[in-house]
């Protein structure tokens, strides 16, 4: 199972989610371009200390990630889903993709998903935080599979 981070706008977010991948084993695609720089030492800075201990792959673009996908499923998280995250059955192999805090994904993102799951919230909530959402998603596949 992969997280993926498209096109991040927030640096503290990334590092969270650096954290969050360190620490559950899970491998982070981060699918550029960023809205702040994101070469090496920046990446460091970002991850504190969890950037050696996280297997991250910068792509350069959508059309670079989805090269590498293989025939692992590409599922989204958007409040534009009409499946709940605990309907959803997750495989070994699937890549969790989060959109841009400020705008989610572009149409045709939306589009090359497998699926697309939402967590169910409060009426008149608009949405999680990225990586809030992000950790959820990926316990309730980690119960699922492991």
């Amino acid at each position: 199972m992969r997280l993926a981070m498209f096109q991040p706008d927030i640096p503290q977010n990334l590092g969270a989610a650096i954290r969050l991948c360190a620490c559950l084993g899970i491998g982070l695609d981060v699918i550029r371009p960023a809205a702040f720089p994101l070469d090496d030492r920046d990446l460091r800075r970002t991850a504190m200390d969890y950037a050696d201990a996280a297997d991250i792959t910068l792509h350069a673009g959508w059309q670079a990630f989805q090269a590498t996908r293989a025939d692992s499923r590409l599922i989204l998280m958007t409040t534009r889903a009409a499946s709940d995250l605990h309907d959803f059955t997750f495989q070994p192999d699937d890549v969790l993709l989060m959109g841009r805090e400020s705008a989610g994904v572009p149409d045709t993102v939306h589009d090359s998903a497998n699926a697309r799951i939402r967590i169910p919230m409060a009426t008149g909530a608009r949405s999680l935080n990225v990586v809030t959402a992000a950790a959820m998603a990926l316990g309730e596949a980690i119960r699922q599979i492991r």
